[in-house]
């Protein structure tokens, strides 16, 4: 099927191709602002110190910083672990996190270590936040050459939510619905066999039409 044939097949389906995008919009609208809850994040970073930082001579400054950025990438990984996710659940009462989303980023070239805490409560999310950089701390200094994870500044409830992305998830339900729409109509066509034109017959017989007779309303 050319292009041009797909269009002209659309054309005669405008009505489909039309009405299902913004029915699936419309659906995905409904429910996106009507059921779906908003989310929040609260942010937070800390400083990752190695031992022995209290060294005067550049090189052992140098190394020192090398050592605290390989060291905060394993505080990233720390901070994960069903470990800190356990205690800093049973510190605020809570079964689990699973209702909350934690998200870490680490540079090579950095010693700070940011965190994000995502849920449907602002208040809790900040807590959490807060207490996972608490334990993280503590079992750093346990288990790694860690000196102290320090925290820059504390994570507070956020006022607006982040989430979710309500026009992104209808844009794609838009573009869902067209695309399903335009499936539906090739599909139909590919599964109707009936002859439909000039051209299909003498595909189909191998021989040329010589007369046609036109359809007349009314008539005997």
């Amino acid at each position: 099927m050319t292009l041009l044939e797909l269009i002209q097949l659309l054309k005669k389906h405008l009505r489909l191709v039309v009405a299902l995008p913004i029915v699936c919009a419309l659906v995905m609208g409904v429910y996106g602002y009507g059921f779906m809850g908003n989310t929040y994040t609260a942010s937070t970073s800390m400083y990752v110190l190695a031992r022995n930082a209290d060294a005067n001579t550049s090189a052992n400054l140098s190394t020192d910083l090398n050592a605290s950025q390989m060291i905060s990438n394993d505080v990233s990984t720390l901070l994960t672990s069903d470990r800190v996710k356990g205690e800093t659940a049973s510190d605020l009462g809570l079964e689990s996190l699973s209702g909350y989303s934690i998200s870490v980023s680490s540079e090579t070239t950095s010693r700070v270590v940011g965190l994000s805490v995502t849920g449907p409560d602002p208040e809790m999310a900040a807590e959490i936040a807060n207490t996972m950089v608490e334990k993280v701390s503590e079992i750093a200094r346990e288990v790694m050459n860690i000196e102290s994870v320090n925290a820059i500044d504390q994570a507070s409830a956020p006022a607006a939510p982040s989430g979710p992305n309500r026009p992104l998830y209808v844009a794609v339900a838009l573009m869902a619905g067209l695309f399903a729409a335009v499936a539906i109509v090739v599909v139909a066509d590919m599964l109707n066999t009936r002859v439909r034109g000039q051209e299909e017959v003498e595909e189909l017989l191998g021989v040329p039409v010589i007369g046609r007779i036109p359809a007349m309303k009314g008539g005997r």
